[in-house]
């Protein structure tokens, strides 16, 4: 009777654990069934580079690179709004963003010590989920990653180590239940850093910061406080300690390094070396790309600035101030200061400036100038 008895409990027994693995199995399938592979992240490619002239080279806007992984994860990452909120910007083209494109550009500015070792990784979480939930979202997406990058790099010019064309806008898709989970975050793709070729380490960023800061700082001493004269100092020395390079070859020639410490430049260098000075100084400062039409008639992308005194705008054009002179030499003293404060009723007869900084990006704008020159 016991034995019975106990085989009747065994039996029930049995029965319960069969239909709790059941339940179990159910449960794990409809969760495997739900979870599709994360997509590796498509890729939004920079197309700015402080190693090509940006007004040179025909620039396009980036392409989405999908690479999907081979292997289900049953876990991304820890899903979250990024608060970039209490990074506060003062920058030109900052302010002509939308909120999309602010949200990225205040995480390069959050994450602005990180990004000197070339390989760090910007987390951007599910901040954009909503967007890229939309039909074409990814477009816009990468539209608004391509606004930010130009917008940074053009308003902060002491960035010279960044070689934007190896920083990528990683999408990484986990689909549970019918529903899209996106997590985003900037790194350096496939390459091994993020850097200008001629750096590798933040050390080595660190003691270039560290010679550009030298020169800046010793003409900063010399400020009279006199907006005028300290757009003339800078002025000056630009034209007078560098070198245009005619051969367009050499490293950092388009950057503020090549410019004040190798002392040869292009005109780019010029400008954002020019703007670089001005922001110490606070005199309010933009860099312009645009076309130069010279004294032959001939035209060609240029980089130039915009200055403000007592809220009017006025343009400086550095490189044009340091001509090439042929057998060598210097320039005559009118030569030096052709295109030195001047308003647009001179300066625009050769200057035509161009507020889209790489074919079908954001048209940005700049400050209006004043009519007439400085006087």
């Amino acid at each position: 009777m016991k034995s019975k008895f106990a085989t009747i409990i065994m039996g029930i027994i049995m029965i319960l654990i069969i239909g709790v693995i059941t339940i179990f199995g159910i449960i794990f399938y409809q969760e495997i069934s739900g979870l599709e592979a994360i997509t590796e992240p498509e890729n939004f490619q920079t197309v700015l580079s402080e190693q090509t002239n940006t007004m040179d080279t025909n620039i396009e806007t980036p392409q989405i690179i999908e690479n999907p992984l081979e292997n289900i994860k049953d876990e991304s990452h820890p899903v979250s709004q990024v608060d970039n909120g209490n990074v506060k910007e003062e920058y030109y083209f900052y302010h002509q963003l939308d909120e999309y494109a602010k949200t990225i550009y205040q995480a390069f500015e959050k994450n602005k010590e990180n990004l000197k070792t070339g390989t760090h990784k910007i987390e951007l979480g599910d901040t954009f989920s909503s967007l890229l939930n939309t039909p074409n979202g990814q477009d816009e997406l990468g539209k608004y990653y391509q606004s930010a990058i130009e917008a940074y790099t053009y308003d902060h010019p002491e960035i010279f180590y960044l070689s934007p064309n190896k920083m990528y806008l990683n999408i990484e898709t986990t689909t549970r239940r019918n529903k899209n989970t996106y997590y985003v975050y900037i790194n350096s793709g496939n390459q091994n850093h993020y850097l200008v070729d001629e750096f590798s380490s933040k050390t080595q960023v660190d003691n270039a910061i560290n010679q550009i800061e030298e020169v800046k700082n010793r003409l900063v001493s010399n400020r009279t406080g006199n907006p005028y004269e300290d757009i003339k100092m800078v002025h000056d020395y630009l034209v007078d300690q560098v070198e245009y390079d005619t051969s367009l070859a050499k490293a950092n020639i388009y950057n503020v390094y090549g410019t004040l410490i190798n002392g040869i430049a292009v005109c780019e260098g010029y400008a954002r070396s020019f703007k670089y000075i001005m922001d110490e100084l606070q005199i309010p400062c933009v860099l312009v790309i645009g076309k130069g039409t010279n004294s032959q008639g001939q035209t060609e992308n240029h980089a130039w600035n915009y200055v403000q005194i007592k809220d009017v705008w006025y343009a400086v054009d550095t490189t044009w101030d340091d001509p090439v002179v042929s057998g060598g030499g210097r320039a005559s003293e009118a030569s030096r200061y052709q295109y030195f404060l001047k308003g647009s009723n001179t300066f625009n007869q050769d200057h035509t400036p161009n507020g889209q900084f790489t074919p079908e990006g954001k048209v940005f704008t700049y400050p209006s100038l004043s009519r007439s020159d400085w006087k």
